[in-house]
């Protein structure tokens, strides 16, 4: 009986155990709150603080150009330019007034200054017989009417002979008158030589003949060829030598000899006659 006792509360607490996990969780509150209807707006608040200052945005598109500025002072002077280049000649100015009449001139003691004319008469015939003696022998320099003619010795190629006589301002000789080429052959034969370079080369070009002389003027008028030449000698024989007997002749331009130089008096520098 008292087993039966105490049997019957345990029956009861399994038996209630087993009704409350049978129980599930929606069934234990179900009611769900539902909100309610939209209240009145609330009155305006205060004006919060000033917030920091955010990040510099990208430039915007350039505007549109503004209007031109008042003109500025002047600046400070600056420094001088450069000399400009020389400008014309102006037309010739007007006549200026007449001078005031000058004060009467001593009497001429002309007889005593005759005496000094004449002494300078004197010595200027003098200087003139002393440089033609200076240029015909000792520089061997023959002169003409209107050249000067100098034989240098010291033998060249032709295209270095040529050279020499223009950096002394001249050109090779150059007869083109029978009177000059005489003239030549004379001074070559009194120097002692047989023959030397003069500005001529013959020529393969029909419209320049059969030579033509260092100016590029083709031989025309006269010419003083040896017999039988030229006789169309090869590019290297095309240079000219003239004897003494004032007879032309081909020769090798890459033989060395004399030869001789012409020069213009009109243009002629004093130094170019040195030898």
């Amino acid at each position: 009986m008292a087993l039966q006792l105490l049997g019957s509360p345990l029956l009861l607490l399994l038996l209630l155990g087993t009704m409350v996990s049978e129980i599930s969780p929606t069934e234990v509150c179900s009611n769900t709150i539902l909100p309610g209807s939209k209240g009145d707006d609330g009155e305006i608040g205060q004006e919060g603080e000033q917030g920091k200052q955010g990040k510099t945005g990208p430039p915007g598109h350039r505007g549109l150009t503004g209007e031109l500025g008042s003109t500025g002072d002047a600046g400070q002077t600056g420094k001088t330019g450069p000399a400009g280049y020389k400008g014309s000649k102006g037309d010739p100015g007007t006549d200026g007034p007449s001078g005031l009449k000058g004060k009467p001139g001593t009497t001429c003691d002309c007889g005593r200054y005759r005496k000094v004319v004449g002494q300078m008469d004197v010595n200027i015939n003098k200087l003139k017989n002393a440089i033609k003696f200076l240029k015909n022998v000792i520089l061997g320099i023959m002169e003409t009417e209107e050249k000067l003619y100098l034989i240098v010795k010291e033998a060249r190629k032709y295209q270095e002979a040529l050279v020499n006589c223009n950096l002394r301002g001249g050109t090779l000789a150059m007869p083109k008158t029978e009177n000059t080429n005489s003239a030549l052959a004379g001074y070559v034969n009194r120097a002692g030589l047989t023959r030397v370079f003069i500005g001529l080369q013959t020529s393969e070009q029909p419209d320049q003949g059969t030579a033509v002389y260092t100016d590029q003027s083709p031989v025309q008028n006269y010419t003083a060829w040896a017999e039988g030449e030229p006789q169309g000698a090869a590019a290297n024989s095309s240079c000219v030598a003239l004897s003494s007997a004032g007879r032309w002749s081909p020769v090798l331009c890459e033989g060395s000899m004399f030869y001789v130089c012409e020069f213009n008096k009109e243009r002629l520098a004093p130094i170019t006659l040195q030898q």
